[in-house]
């Protein structure tokens, strides 16, 4: 994992076309901007594992 320390408007940038951007620091919470192409889903992890459960849920039974 890369840790980095970032101040607000400062940004990283992953691959060519994903940048994460600190938008506001308050306290202990940290609100992130995500520019990422349309074909790029952005997700809270919350989100992307409820995501995930659904599609294993909807999956037929392999015998």
């Amino acid at each position: 994992m890369l840790v980095l320390s970032r101040q607000k408007d400062e940004s990283i940038i992953i691959g060519d076309n994903i940048e994460v951007i600190i938008v506001d620091v308050r306290g202990d919470k940290v609100r992130l901007g995500i520019n990422a192409p349309k074909d790029v889903s952005v997700h809270r992890r919350e989100v992307y594992e409820a995501i995930q459960k659904e599609k294993d849920h909807k999956l037929p039974n392999k015998q």
